[in-house]
């Protein structure tokens, strides 16, 4: 296993469009698969009204995103984990933006966009 630097780390996770985020609600852990952009350092999702992570506490709290592209045959590939404080989007420039450059992954109104600071980002690299 090789460590990435931040910069490969993002690099990697920018290339592909599914990752999990995970957080906290009603005092317990919780992993979501959504699809996702990355803007710089900053790791931006969408949710629906009433979503987990809406709906809790955790926005303006700290998260963890994680997306991965391993290979299961030959045993290779990479992770990446984002720490970071989650913030709800406002600005409307930016919720327009956002909207056109993410298109949801799921047939659901996703009407919410939230982004991830990348304080702490660790990768890794998967070699035989």
């Amino acid at each position: 296993m090789t460590e990435l630097s931040r910069e490969e780390s993002l690099s990697l996770l920018a290339g592909i469009p599914l990752g999990r985020v995970g957080f906290t609600h009603r005092a317990l852990p919780v992993i979501r698969p959504v699809n996702h952009l990355v803007d710089g350092d900053t790791i931006i999702i969408r949710t629906h009204t009433g979503s987990a992570l809406t709906g809790s506490s955790s926005v303006a709290e700290v998260v963890v995103y994680e997306a991965d592209d391993l290979d299961l045959l030959a045993h290779t590939g990479w992770s990446v984990m984002v720490t970071g404080r989650a913030s709800r989007i406002t600005a409307p420039l930016d919720i327009s933006r956002y909207q056109k450059l993410l298109t949801p992954w799921i047939d659901k109104e996703m009407d919410h966009l939230i982004s991830i600071a990348s304080e702490i980002v660790t990768g890794f690299r998967l070699e035989r």
